[in-house]
């Protein structure tokens, strides 16, 4: 990684333990403007995109420390049993939902990098009384798990956070088992906008900068091994740039031992 990408790794690290001791203490997300995704007063972060059934329940601080730019649970369809895996997992917020809806046989994994969101996020998986939840302290670009573990990676707002996206994408292909899918959450630049354009409508932190074009992303996703991949825009949150549901899925294995094809009547 070049000192540039350690940089503005710090740069992230620190902006969202920053988020999360605010939200410990039942404040705002402490980042101040500009500087954390969720700095919109239109309601395009946050938890205010999940719904107040999902939020019932919940701890305060879950919700307080909701960054995101989307709700990728309401997108993933999950089922009782399944793996989960969140990259970026913040608060918690999205594992606990996952792992209430995978229970009691599924588990929901939370990957994070900074220590002061993973102590919160423990904190309230206990408060939600949710024993299925397991968090991961690393970094996308290096996933903590063994390859073909995972049924469904989610991600909310955090692949436009990356320093190496071509290895945040390989590694979430990696740990997905053949016919795994992934449900993510992001911000994403229409292909009209260069990286110097999105630059200049809001900052790196900001969940703006470092953002992937609709093609980058398609792309990049397909370069992973991954199919069906799609790029849909949610809502506006700059011009050009746009909260987006990105799904695909890793092909299915073929059957090592597939059936005999079968004689048509009447051949010799």
């Amino acid at each position: 990684m070049t000192s540039i990408g350690h940089e503005l790794r710090e740069e992230v690290r620190r902006r969202y333990a920053e988020a999360a001791r605010a939200a410990a203490t039942g404040s705002a997300c402490g980042c101040g403007s500009g500087s954390c995704c969720g700095d919109s007063d239109a309601g395009d972060f946050g938890s205010a995109l999940y719904s107040a059934t999902e939020r019932d329940g919940l701890p305060a601080t879950a919700t307080l420390a909701s960054l995101g730019c989307g709700n990728p649970t309401a997108i993933a369809e999950l089922r009782e049993g399944e793996t989960v895996l969140d990259l970026g997992s913040g608060g918690g917020l999205d594992v606990i939902l996952s792992a209430k809806r995978v229970t009691p046989r599924g588990r929901a994994f939370g990957l994070d990098m900074t220590e002061e969101m993973l102590a919160l996020a423990r904190r309230n998986a206990a408060e939600a009384g949710v024993d299925n939840a397991i968090f991961l302290k690393g970094v996308i670009e290096e996933v903590p798990l063994p390859a073909e573990s995972v049924d469904v990676v989610i991600s909310n707002c955090v692949i436009n956070l990356s320093v190496d996206k071509a290895a945040a994408l390989a590694e979430l292909a990696r740990v997905l088992k053949p016919g795994g899918r992934i449900a993510i959450s992001d911000v994403v630049a229409e292909d009209r906008l260069t990286p110097e354009e999105r630059a200049a409508r809001g900052s790196y932190v900001g969940c703006v900068a470092g953002a992937l074009s609709v093609s980058e992303y398609e792309q990049g996703l397909r370069a992973a091994g991954l199919e069906g991949v799609t790029v849909t825009f949610t809502h506006e949150v700059a011009d050009g740039m746009h909260g987006a549901v990105v799904r695909a899925a890793k092909p299915a294995r073929a059957d090592e031992n597939p059936p005999a094809p079968a004689v048509r009547a009447g051949c010799c």
